[in-house]
């Protein structure tokens, strides 16, 4: 078994945002983004998985495959399907969430 703090020591990116992998398997990936005031994550998808997104801190605007910004906070779960492209932004506040994904990095595929 493996645990973690989801709230403690969380890095910022100075310039852009941080994303700090926490676990990554043959399974897949859980990932921590931190967003200072301002800073965004650009549209983009995970070909191969559904995105799945646990606000832990802040809020922030988030956008879907519709491209409609809609904002989201702290508790809140967003669930993208494989391929849909997403963009986050963080607003007033610092921005924290964990993204899962059931894909594993594959340099390979990466390539195509």
């Amino acid at each position: 078994m493996k645990s973690f703090n989801l709230q403690e020591n969380v890095l910022f990116g100075d310039k852009q945002a941080k994303a700090e992998p926490l676990h990554v398997d043959e399974h897949g990936r859980i990932l921590r983004f931190a967003l200072r005031p301002g800073q965004e994550v650009r549209e983009h998808s995970a070909p191969h998985s559904p995105v799945n997104i646990i606000i832990l801190k802040g809020h922030g605007l988030f956008s879907g495959g519709d491209g409609q910004e809609q904002s989201f906070g702290s508790g809140e779960m967003l669930l993208f399907a494989p391929g849909e492209q997403h963009a986050i932004k963080a607003l007033d506040e610092p921005l924290v969430f964990l993204v899962i994904l059931h894909e594993a990095p594959n340099p390979d595929r990466d390539k195509a």
